[in-house]
This record gives structure tokens, C-alpha cells and sequence, in this order.
């Protein structure tokens, strides 16, 4: 947390008064509307906190650690924030990140488990109701599941296919990927295992694998919440917390999190490194646009086009 240049830089600061109109003099802060906010595609993915406190001092979200160290945070740049353990946040600073639309995610340590999320309001419904005329109706749901299943295999034939036999085409083939990818590294590999509250239980490329997935899940989370969509109306999953977000989670698992596994499991030499997964998932989800592409695919699987909801917040 001492490394400052870890943030991206904000311009035109909040509390800049030279900026401020005639009529607004006597203010300390400049009013945020939706016509000066970033859009999703164009922040920062995320910034994960621990031990510490997130609170409010001369017009601007700072964060506190655990040594009295004090960073001041471009809140309208991110994303969303995680807020690990031993972080408290206080109630002006949730009311300043919801008005410049930053997510905050509950999650464990390192991002390994997601307990919650804190929805800020949307303009309207129109993208969730879009979702919700999609799921209820049993052949376009199947649609939708049909356009996520062939983006991830599109050699597969899916066309007449059910549901219940994509997801049994899946299994197969995800089974293959790990294995190839085992090949790929030269990694030992006794398949996926992940046991609550057992993380340690499980082999070095188990563990970045279940970190890595949370992160994701976050991520997303925050996005689907952002672009006024439900993370509770799935097409694939279901019988889960977040059925849309492991839907759209999928999409992307096999180049930012499964090859990242792999590939990190050799230099770790059989000792989990928590800073290392981070930066490395980071570099990827920067290096792929990942927050650039959500809503552009979100309205691809939906559908496409105005009809499939729109990802501007």
C-alpha cells in the first residue's frame, strides 16, 4: 500500500477550487452528475484493501492502513473496490463512491471468497428487464445459453441441442483443457478441487484457481451491478448466488484464470504467493480490456443490439 504510483492518476481534483463556477463559491464540492463519469469500460478494474480504514477528509475517499500510512484514492477512476479483512468504511465515504458509481465488494482475503456487494442505483430497468424477458422465456433462454456455449467452443455443434446436453459438451471439454493446459506447463494435474474454507487443502495451481475465480467473480459482479443488469437471472447456471455471473464468468476463465494457474504454478515451486497471483491477474485483466469488453459482450449473448440492453451507465 506505500507504493503510490499503484493508482491511477485523477485530473481536476474535487476539492480544486479554481474550478468551481462564480455561482458555486462557497462550495467544497463539485457536484458529480453522469455527464463527468467514466464510463465502466473506461476505469480502473479494481483495488483490493486490508486492515485498514476507507473514510473521508477535505472532499476526497482516502485510505488509512494498518501503519498510518494515508493514500488518497481517485474513486471516480476505479472500478470497484474489495474490501478485505480488518477494513471499516465510513458512511459519508460509501455516499461519495456510490455518487461517482465505485462498487464495493465484501470479499475474504486475497479476494478468495465474495460475501457481498453494495448496489448503486441505476437510471432505469430497461437492461435488467431485457434480461428477465430473455430467462423467462424457455427458447430464448436456451438462445442466450447457445451464444455463451458457442463463444467459448466455437467448433462445437450446438444447433438442436438442449441445455442439460451443452453443459454435458462443457464438462467435456473443459476436462480436456486442463489437461492440455497440464501439457502446455509441464504441471502435474489430479483435476479441480476446491473445498470451503480448506484452501490450503488444495494443490498450488487448486489454490491460484480458486483465488483468481473470486477476483473474476468480483469483478463482474461490480460490472453486471454497474450496467443495470441482475447478477441473480442466469441462463447456464442456476441453484447459485451469482447464476448470471458464472455464466459471463465462463467467458473468460480459460485465458485470464485457467493459463494464468498454469503458467504461474512452475515459478512458485510449490509455495503459494498471494502478491504474485494479484499482480499477475491484474496485468491480465488490463492486458485483455477486460472491463471494455463486458458490456459489448453482455449485449452480444443477449442478443445483440439495442434489443440486448445497453452497457452505458
Amino acid at each position: 500500500m506505500n507504493d503510490r504510483s499503484f493508482f491511477p492518476r485523477i485530473s481536476g481534483g474535487v476539492s480544486d477550487r479554481s474550478s468551481l463556477t462564480s455561482e458555486n463559491d462557497n462550495r467544497l464540492l463539485i457536484k458529480v452528475t453522469r455527464a463527468n463519469l467514466p464510463q465502466v469500460k473506461d476505469k480502473y478494474p479494481f483495488l483490493y484493501l486490508e486492515r485498514g480504514r476507507l473514510e473521508i477528509d477535505d472532499s476526497s475517499v482516502k485510505w488509512i492502513d494498518c501503519d498510518c500510512n494515508v493514500i488518497r484514492l481517485p474513486i471516480a477512476t476505479i472500478n470497484t473496490v474489495l474490501l478485505g479483512p480488518g477494513t471499516t468504511i465510513t458512511h459519508e465515504a460509501v455516499k461519495v463512491m456510490a455518487a461517482a458509481n465505485c462498487s464495493v465488494c465484501w470479499v475474504g482475503e486475497d479476494s478468495l471468497l465474495f460475501y457481498a456487494v453494495g448496489q448503486s442505483p441505476t437510471a432505469d430497468s430497461r437492461n435488467m428487464r431485457t434480461q428477465m424477458l430473455l430467462a423467462s422465456d424457455g427458447k430464448k433462454s436456451v438462445e442466450v445459453a447457445r451464444r455463451m456455449f458457442a463463444r467459448r467452443f466455437p467448433l462445437a455443434e450446438l444447433a438442436g441441442k438442449s441445455l442439460k446436453e451443452m453443459m454435458g459438451m462443457e464438462g467435456y471439454r473443459v476436462r480436456q483443457l486442463y489437461e492440455q493446459m497440464a501439457v502446455k506447463y509441464n504441471v502435474g494435474w489430479k483435476g479441480r478441487c476446491f473445498q470451503p474454507g480448506k484452501f490450503e487443502m488444495g494443490d498450488i495451481t487448486n489454490q491460484i484457481l480458486t483465488s483468481v475465480n473470486a477476483a473474476l467473480y468480483g469483478i463482474l459482479t461490480s460490472a453486471v451491478y454497474s450496467m443495470g443488469y441482475s447478477p441473480h437471472i442466469g441462463f447456464i447456471h442456476s441453484g447459485s448466488p451469482l447464476p448470471f455471473v458464472y455464466d459471463l464468468a465462463d467467458l473468460y476463465k480459460e485465458n485470464l484464470c485457467i493459463d494464468l494457474a498454469f503458467f504461474l504454478t512452475l515459478g512458485m515451486a510449490g509455495k503459494y504467493n498471494k502478491a504474485k497471483v494479484a499482480s499477475e491477474f491484474r496485468k491480465r485483466v488490463i492486458e485483455m480490456d477486460l472491463l471494455a469488453n463486458i458490456g459489448l459482450d453482455i449485449q452480444d449473448v443477449l442478443g445483440g443490439g439495442k434489443d440486448a440492453g445497453s452497457s452505458c451507465k
